[in-house]
This record gives structure tokens, sequence and C-alpha cells, in this order.
């Protein structure tokens, strides 16, 4: 049985209701346009950016989707399920990735439930080695796991990442029933492992739909993509940016992915071919966000 079709038979079905506008508004965040360039203003808020945002395991890299991206959506109408797998197909192709043919093995897997917590629980429960291979650095451990099963987050996700050699695209390491280990150049204290990256191997997505019936299925659409394409910290505090990350905290001030998400994921997609580092991310962010100041400012001269 198929991944999508095990969880699709676990999860209770509730379709969304109409998109309701918020009752509150929190403060005005920092959206790109207001950034001042010049200084360090910029260097620190990207900087603290990165920092809420990036969860990658412990002592490994940020993963990227290499190749391919097959979207899998299941427990909503299908022309809902449809319109978002579509939606985040879309969003990979601008970053370089291959959306799947019809019929291909999801490998972003999002299931919609009536109670995210307990189809959380369950699916962990019942197929644990599919979120947790045994194998240390291919996911954020066990506590992290306990969250993606007991927290009440409209919606939770579980990334599962592996080391590949930049070279010959293999597996880095040795996986469980692998009769020998793999040899990778420079892998070690003296490069810094370098010549290994971190590729993205799976999504699990979880939302509940209770808790996302006062947002637009655009708006949900665009955050789902985020989570799918980058390993986002569930715990990060975006409070202070303008982003797609804040929609369950404010949903009339998040209309879609904005500059810094764009920015975030171009920085990640166009990075350097090895491991990415949170340093990494920083300055290729810092470097991208730059560059689109400097091309508004150019447009807009006579």
């Amino acid at each position: 049985m198929s991944l999508i079709a095990l969880f699709a038979a676990l999860a209770l079905v509730q379709d969304p209701g109409p998109a309701a506008p918020s009752a509150e508004q929190e403060p005005p965040a920092v959206a790109l346009e207001e950034v001042v360039v010049e200084g360090r203003r910029l260097e620190e808020l990207t900087r603290e950016f990165v920092d809420e945002v990036s969860a990658p395991p412990r002592n490994r890299g940020l993963a990227r989707w290499r190749g391919g991206v097959c979207v899998g959506v299941t427990g909503i109408r299908r022309d809902m399920a449809q319109h978002i797998a579509d939606h985040i197909s879309r969003i990979a192709l601008e970053y370089g990735l291959r959306p799947g043919d019809p019929g291909c093995e999801a490998n972003v897997l999002i299931v919609f439930a009536e109670d995210g917590q307990s189809l959380g629980d369950a699916m962990v429960e019942r197929r644990r080695r599919i979120f947790h291979l045994g194998v240390g650095g291919l996911d954020r451990g066990n506590a992290a796991l306990d969250d993606f099963r007991f927290s009440d987050r409209p919606v939770r996700w579980w990334h599962v990442s592996v080391p590949t050699n930049a070279e010959t695209g293999q597996i880095a390491i040795r996986m469980p029933g692998d009769e020998s280990s793999p040899s990778v150049r420079g892998e070690g204290l003296i490069n810094r492992g370098r010549w290994v990256r971190d590729d993205l191997n799976k999504v699990i997505i979880v939302v509940d739909g209770e808790h996302v019936n006062g947002v637009g299925l655009p708006q949900l659409a665009d955050y789902l993509s985020m989570v799918a394409l980058a390993q986002v910290d569930p715990e990060g505090d975006t409070s202070r940016f303008a982003t797609i990350l804040n929609l369950f905290d404010d949903p009339g001030g998040s209309p879609g992915l904005t500059g810094w998400d764009r920015a975030y994921l171009d920085a990640l997609y166009t990075g350097a071919s090895e491991r990415i580092r949170d340093s990494d991310q920083t300055r290729q962010l810092l470097r991208n966000l730059r560059e689109a100041r400097a091309e508004e400012d150019a447009g807009g001269l006579p």
C-alpha cells in the first residue's frame, strides 16, 4: 500500500469552510520593501530571519529538493486537492524543480483531517520507520517527532533528508541494510564535509481541517508551498517579518508568499551545490535581498 493510500485511510475528512476575516490585527511586520539596504540593519534582520525559519537536523546542512517533486494531497474535495498540488508544483518549477507526472509516487504528502493531532499520532504509531529510519542526521529527532504527534498546530510537518555525495549523487552515509559504507572525497574535519550535500527525501504534512476554516485556499497553498520546499522550524518566531509563515497568527496580514519568503527560497535553491549551512544561507539571502532592492531602485530611474 502506498503512503498516500495508507494515510488517507487514517484521515477523517472535513472540508474547510469559507475564508473569514481575522478578528485582530498584529502590529506591522518588517516588509522587504521597508528594509534599509545600507548599514548593518539588513544583515541583522537577514540573520534573524534565517535563524527563526531554518530547521535542519542536528549537525547537517539545509536540505533542498533535487530533480523532481511529486505532490500528493488527500482528505479534501478533489478540485481543492488538485489546486493545492498544482500550486505547489508551479512554485517548485520556479526554483528549477521538475513537477511529478500524473500517477507519480508522492514525496510531498499532504493529508487533511478533522483532528490533525490524532492523525499525526496515529501515523507515527503505525509507521514510525517512515518518519525515523533509525539513522542519525536524517530528521530532527525524537523530541521534534513528539511535537509532530502531539502539538495543537493547524499544520504540522515532518522532513526527512539524506546526505548525498555532491559529485556522484549517491547516498553518502550507510543506510540500514547496507553491507558497505560509501566513500566520499573530503568528508571530515579538514574541509568540513563540503563534498556532501543534503537532499530532501520526503515531506509529510498534516492539515487540521477544523483549524484552517478561516483561511483562504490561495493563502493555505502558499503556506504549504513554503513548508514543502524548505525545512521550516515550526517553533520559529517570525512575527517581526512579513512572511506567509505568520498565516495562522494573522490571516489578514498574510496574503501570500512575500519578498522574504521568495528571497529565502531563491537563496536556498541557488546556493552552493554542496552542504548549505545557516551562515551560507544568510549570506546568499542577504545578497539576493540587496540585488532585489538594487533592481527596484534601478527600475524607478528615468
